[in-house]
């Protein structure tokens, strides 16, 4: 049980973490999206232990993307046949990702990389018209487990669930519909930080600091309860996603020169 001292304690000691935790769920969930690499992004400029960081941002991932998992799902845009051997394929190498030891250098180096490609994706993907959809299951389906692996993988190793690098490759191969490739993106997301996660914790040298975890992921919760109310007429999504790309690349730049200077 959190007592109500170590609370407040927690509170004022992070409370910039907590308002840019807040802030993204907030602006990313006005515009449907997830916000995952950021929170990693920000997680990585504290003096919070690598392990840390890994569960906080998958934790946050959980919770941001369960509710538009359910309502993708209710509104039938999840194609089961189609997305199994992509999602499906994710799950047992974001487990091995999250179980395998690293050391806090490696850990810096690779996030660093993977932050630094994904700004690139987020800067350059472009969204494809319904008419420009292609769908072809029995064609990609060894292809789709493979681009699921991989990257299911490395997000578990990183800490992120991988829509990042999931739905602009998707849209660049013209995969689907955009709201279809949005739904099994997000369901994506979901699969992965949770098979991410379960490693993690069966790690024995896992650990997580009980009380900042539970503030920064009840603080995504209502931010993105806000944010999902506010019109998207506020930001531009397009507008959203390069700054992002630009901040995230900031991020990933500073995290490499540190790492190897």
């Amino acid at each position: 049980m959190i007592s109500l001292q170590v609370l407040l304690d927690t509170l004022l000691s992070n409370w910039e973490i907590i308002i840019l935790f807040f802030l993204i769920a907030v602006l990313y969930a006005s515009v449907g999206f997830g916000g995952g690499s950021s929170y990693l992004a920000v997680l990585a400029l504290t003096s919070l232990a690598f392990t840390q960081i890994r569960a906080i941002a998958l934790l946050c991932n959980i919770v941001v993307v369960s509710g538009g998992t359910y309502v993708y799902i209710k509104n039938n845009l999840f194609n089961l046949k189609k997305n199994i051997p992509l999602v499906l394929a994710s799950v047992p190498f974001a487990f091995i990702g999250g179980y395998l030891k690293i050391s806090q250098t490696a850990f810096f180096i690779l996030l660093g990389i993977t932050l630094f490609i994904a700004a690139i994706l987020m800067w350059t993907s472009k969204y494809i018209t319904e008419k420009a959809a292609i769908s072809n299951f029995k064609k990609s389906a060894s292809k789709d487990a493979a681009y699921g692996g991989f990257i299911g993988f490395i997000s578990g190793m990183v800490g992120i669930g991988g829509g990042v690098f999931l739905a602009p490759l998707l849209h660049l191969t013209k995969w689907d519909t955009p709201k279809k490739i949005a739904a099994v993106s997000s369901f994506f997301i979901l699969v992965n930080s949770i098979a991410g996660l379960t490693g993690q914790f069966l790690n024995p040298d896992f650990s997580i600091e009980p009380t900042i975890t539970f503030i920064l992921m009840f603080t995504v919760l209502i931010g993105g309860q806000i944010g999902s109310r506010i019109s998207a007429n506020l930001i531009s999504p397009t507008v959203l996603k390069k700054a992002t790309a630009l901040l995230i690349a900031f991020v990933a730049i500073r995290i490499l020169w540190k790492s190897l200077l």
